[in-house]
């Protein structure tokens, strides 16, 4: 069993000052006892315009947020994730937004580009989005082993694809990380609806950091951080403002449910079986 900490933040266009809230955060994460933290979608940025995220863009594996997230691992002697940074890439002008998953020891194990990209307009508003401007979409899921069992790592859009998820946890994922920044309409119809489902179909715990409030460029993001266990039940939740909540990872009770209720293993159509993970 393993204790994870979801973070909620309203992150500002100011580099500087988002560093300095998360690390706060992580450290009353610590002080809950978490094994490892997870930071929201755009922890580090969020711009005044959509184009601003190429001004602050770090190359892969150097850079201000990539340090933080190290040296505050290391320090913390604790595992995060920081949910998603801006990093350029070599072949054109957009970068990724990436998902890095820094151990204890302040070394990053795994890195995971956004496949799915917010390329919407807000039903009922004028509201539209078009993250696919200045963002490249990644192409690989991933899977990375954590103190608290094998991680599916996955992005905000990326929850509306259930596919993902199948993949993850067919490829043995224990538990699903799913930062985020949700619209406020959107969040309002579908947030918790979608988490939820996407516990009780996988039998999988998952863990959404969010953001929340009025950011300084204007727009509004949902809060409401989630902590779902494998059967569909919130343990753990932060409906606004910045914070930390935590929860228990516990894989035996996990395993034993999917062994009870195999509706994993009664599939018979798409994906491969679900990977056996001992108790």
């Amino acid at each position: 069993m393993g204790k994870v900490a979801a973070i909620q933040m309203t992150s500002s266009h100011v580099v500087a000052d988002n560093l300095a809230a998360a690390g706060d955060l992580l450290r009353e994460a610590k002080d809950a006892g978490a094994d490892i933290a997870c930071l929201p979608e755009n922890f580090s940025f969020i711009g005044l315009r959509d184009a601003d995220k190429l001004q602050v863009a770090e190359a892969d594996g150097t850079g201000a947020v990539q340090s933080f997230l190290s040296e505050a691992a290391l320090k913390l002697k604790m595992w995060i994730l920081g949910g998603t940074i801006v990093i350029r890439r070599d072949t054109d002008d957009r970068v990724a937004n990436s998902s890095l998953l820094i151990d204890s020891a302040g070394k990053r194990v795994a890195r995971y580009d956004k496949i799915h990209l917010f390329d919407v307009t807000i039903p009922g508003r004028e509201d539209q989005y078009l993250e696919s401007t200045h963002v490249a979409p990644g192409r690989e899921p991933i899977i990375a082993d954590t103190p608290v069992g094998k991680l599916g790592l996955s992005v905000c859009y990326d929850m509306r694809f259930p596919e993902l998820y199948r993949q993850l946890v067919s490829q043995g994922a224990e538990w699903l990380a799913m930062p985020a920044a949700f619209t406020v309409p959107t969040g309002r119809a579908h947030w918790e609806t979608l988490l939820r489902a996407r516990a009780i179909e996988n039998l999988c715990y998952v863990v959404a950091p969010a953001q929340t409030g009025t950011h300084t460029s204007g727009r509004e993001t949902y809060g409401d951080s989630l902590i779902v266990d494998y059967w569909g039940q919130v343990l753990s939740r932060l409906a606004k403002g910045a914070g930390v909540i935590t929860a228990d990872i516990d894989l035996a009770k996990q395993a034993e449910t999917r062994a009870r209720f195999p509706a994993l293993d009664n599939r018979q159509l798409g994906l491969p079986k679900v990977a056996t993970v001992p108790a």
